[in-house]
């Protein structure tokens, strides 16, 4: 039992396995390439936001408290693979939530702020622009802040600071964007 748990890609491909079995299980009808991609959509989703409140919740508060000799073992491993997820997260999640609402034929109508199209409409620019931040503002920035590029230490201060910020930003409009996500009906 050990060896699976060991292997984080054997626990997902089970994982995923045991979601198509309850999509044969329990779905009436056949499975639909919109609940795929509502699935996906949230699954890429959960990822993106659960490593933005990672990292506004819990890694940028404690830094300060770590002892400098341990501040490389997250700066030099841990960072960098959250980073990766993180900033995959956001781009899949966008892109399956693009494809979702171009299926259910409301893409222009919610990005034009059509009625009733609104309340998702605004939730997808606010997923854009957060986005937009985590691979042009903090992606960026944080490869000069860990060291992952060449950068003085007065630019990795200055980029650290840059990138936290964004982050904020971010987290801030997350909770009006997942409103908007879990509020509409369609």
């Amino acid at each position: 039992m050990g060896k699976l748990f060991d292997n984080l890609h054997l626990v997902l491909a089970i994982g995923l396995g045991l979601a198509v079995a309850l999509m044969a299980l329990f779905h009436t009808g056949d499975v639909s390439l919109i609940g795929i991609m509502q699935w996906l959509h949230v699954f890429f989703g959960i990822t993106w936001i659960g490593l933005l409140y990672y990292f506004n919740f819990v890694q940028i508060p404690t830094m300060p408290q770590v002892p400098a000799e341990l501040k490389p073992a997250v700066s030099k491993y841990i960072a960098p693979k959250a980073l990766f997820f993180f900033r995959w997260g956001a781009a899949l999640t966008v892109l399956t939530g693009l494809i979702l609402a171009h299926l259910l034929g409301y893409e222009v109508e919610a990005l034009t702020f059509q009625e009733p199209y609104q309340l998702i409409g605004a939730g997808m620019w606010l997923a854009l622009i957060m986005a937009f931040n985590v691979w042009f503002i903090i992606w960026p920035n944080q490869k000069k802040a860990l060291g992952l590029v060449e950068a003085d230490d007065a630019t990795k201060a200055k980029s650290a600071r840059t990138a936290m910020v964004t982050s904020r930003v971010n987290t801030m409009l997350s909770i009006p964007m997942l409103y908007a996500m879990t509020a509409f009906r369609w």
